[in-house]
């Protein structure tokens, strides 16, 4: 065996200095077998870790190929780690449009650089989808975050969005109780698991028309709430779009309920992919 690729902690979305959710990132992923990778992951111990294994420049912008894998379990997409890799490649190659291959399809994603030398990354999500939460679902997931179905906002019915992994998407009304609402993390991982939400469930407040508050349970990883979860911000703006929101911009702001500030902003265009921008600040 040779020894395991060089992995780069980052951590993105951070909207004050210690905030932001961290990933793992290894740019020379090639070569390495599954096994290898999910054991790297699980050494790292952030919610996941990104590895390029493979790059292809016969399509004009670069193209890698892009895997993801939490402590516990290779996922299909994550926003974070996605961010946190283009940073790094900014970084090392200088910024311009890539695209990453991943197993929930294509990204598009473009890295700038501003005037005080920090890169932004927008990715472009892969087509999304939103449908009706399953009622059954629905009534066990409320019950275990000991909530109402009257205590969801009247004007975000609950549903199911994808934009690279499948949230379920609550909006909490009262903003104490979405500030307040407790859980058990092996019973919502289970009902996780049951029903293939690969990613977070999605619980929002609408602090104002362009702007939500959003906590993301992750109970199937080591951690049970995300700081900043991109492919939820996503799969928020495609939910957006399903119930004709009028904001074509909004504000994702998380982790303050786990002491790790971070905002997301997320583009909503008429049809396609949903945008979301952000940035990632490398971390010993």
């Amino acid at each position: 065996m040779t020894d395991d690729p060089s992995v780069l902690r980052y951590s993105a979305f951070a909207a004050t200095p210690e905030g932001g959710n961290p990933a793992g990132v290894v740019l020379d992923g090639g070569g390495l077998s599954d096994e290898r990778m999910q054991r790297i992951a699980a050494d790292v111990g952030f919610s996941e870790t990104a590895f390029l294994v493979g790059r292809a420049d016969d399509s004009g912008a670069p193209r890698y190929r892009a895997r993801y894998f939490s402590p516990a379990a290779e996922v299909p997409f994550c926003g974070h780690a996605t961010v946190a890799t283009a940073v790094a490649l900014a970084e090392r190659d200088g910024p311009g449009d890539v695209v990453f291959d991943t197993n929930a399809g294509a990204v598009a994603l473009r890295s700038v650089v501003g005037a005080d030398g920090a890169v932004t990354v927008s990715f472009t999500s892969v087509e999304p989808q939103v449908r009706d939460l399953d009622a059954e679902a629905l009534e066990r997931l409320l019950g275990l975050l000991d909530l109402t179905a009257s205590d969801l906002d009247e004007r975000f019915p609950p549903k199911e969005a994808f934009a690279g992994n499948w949230h379920p998407i609550l909006v909490v009304e009262d903003r104490e109780l979405f500030d307040q609402f407790r859980f058990s993390p092996a019973e919502v991982a289970a009902l996780m698991r049951v029903n293939d939400w690969l990613g977070t469930v999605t619980v929002l407040h609408a602090a104002g028309p362009a702007d939500f508050d959003a906590r993301n349970l992750f109970p199937v990883g080591r951690i049970t709430e995300d700081p900043a979860t991109g492919s939820a911000a996503a799969s928020t703006g495609a939910y957006l779009r399903a119930l004709d929101h009028p904001e074509t911009t909004v504000r994702i702001h998380q982790g303050a309920h786990v002491r790790r500030p971070s905002l997301l902003t997320v583009a909503i265009p008429p049809r396609g992919g949903i945008v979301v921008s952000g940035g990632a600040t490398q971390i010993g």
